[in-house]
């Protein structure tokens, strides 16, 4: 049987342009420096996100642990929505690997509200730590996949910095925001410290995000890496995907959007669903299941369609470039035939 895989869109196969690029990739050593298609691609990402300076990482979670790192002293204070992807999925690595304590803030379908963000924010006193870098998830994973504004992000980035606190974006999925927006990503970095996007989801590569912000603090940010065992040698073998990806397929985004809404529209009315169709934003449709979410994600296994219990009852579909349309169609019927006949 030919699966349908919509857990995540990190089940991404590299395309034939990033197999032949890895072919003739110029590598070198990037730990001591000069590996030049990891410099090219580094200097690419840094540039397409407005920033000084570029880190290639393993991982999105190591970024973010990185960026906390570079930015705090342990002991200090990071602000975070209550479902951000570093208190959830990161498996404690801003207190284990950073020494922080983790506040949060609460944000209405991923989107932060900066007044609120404000209130929250600390200064150091005897009694408290201080409040020295938030962080901001763009696109929200947990929230659906919905896009944070760049107005929203303007006015969290003011109160931040007027606090005298640092901004950093999680931006695993970046590039869907701001295909989703008709804008590029360097008008939604622009008010932040620090940005890290991922390669290994819809842009299809194999490994790897990119961590961007001052040179300063990239620098910084390079030795952190290598004490966590994130420095990699002849890494331009990967980097050269990043290339790739980040030349060509940023603009195909818009049909794994485009699959998303065509699901959620098929399922929203489905006896046994639940979904909101204002959070179907990007390519993510996450639903509501009125039986329990593994027995759902259990039948549609055995029928050919993969995807994520994350939760009792709520349940994730993720598309993406290795997923048709037709497919996503199939899938669709499929899942709404079986949540019917499901016992709650």
């Amino acid at each position: 049987m030919d699966m349908i895989d919509l857990r995540s869109d990190t089940v991404t196969k590299p395309t034939d342009a990033m197999c032949a690029a890895m072919a003739v990739a110029e590598v070198g050593d990037d730990v001591l420096g000069d590996d030049p298609t990891v410099a090219r691609l580094e200097a690419l990402g840094a540039a397409m996100v407005g920033k000084e300076a570029g880190l290639f990482m393993p991982s999105g979670t190591m970024s973010n642990t990185v960026a906390i790192r570079a930015w705090t002293q342990p002991g200090e204070e990071v602000l975070m929505d209550w479902d951000a992807h570093s208190t959830r999925f990161e498996v404690g690595a801003p207190a284990a690997l950073a020494g922080v304590m983790v506040r949060h803030y609460r944000s209405r379908a991923g989107v932060p509200d900066p007044d609120e963000v404000a209130s929250c924010l600390q200064h150091a006193n005897l009694h408290a730590p201080g409040t020295t870098l938030a962080l901001l998830e763009n696109t929200h994973n947990v929230a659906g996949g919905t896009v944070v504004p760049a107005p929203v992000i303007e006015a969290m980035a003011a109160a931040v910095h007027g606090h005298g606190a640092r901004l950093h974006m999680d931006g695993a999925r970046l590039f869907n925001a701001a295909v989703a927006l008709g804008l590029p990503a360097a008008a939604l970095c622009s008010q932040v410290d620090t940005v890290t996007f991922c390669l290994s989801k819809g842009l299809s590569c194999p490994v790897g995000s990119v961590l961007c912000g001052p040179r300063d603090l990239i620098d910084r940010a390079r030795r952190i890496r290598k004490q966590m065992g994130g420095g990699l040698r002849q890494a331009g073998l990967l980097a050269a995907c990043g290339i790739v990806a980040l030349d060509g397929m940023v603009h195909r985004l818009a049909e794994d959007h485009a699959n998303a809404r065509r699901m959620a529209e098929t399922l929203c009315d489905t006896p046994g669903i639940t979904l909101d169709l204002e959070t179907v934003q990007t390519n993510m449709v996450y639903l509501t299941s009125a039986a329990p979410a593994q027995h759902l994600v259990d039948a549609l296994r055995a029928e050919g369609v993969l995807c994520l219990a994350l939760g009792s009852r709520r349940v994730r579909l993720v598309t993406h470039r290795c997923v048709t349309a037709d497919q996503c169609r199939q899938a669709a019927a499929t899942i709404a035939r079986i949540a019917v006949g499901l016992p709650a």
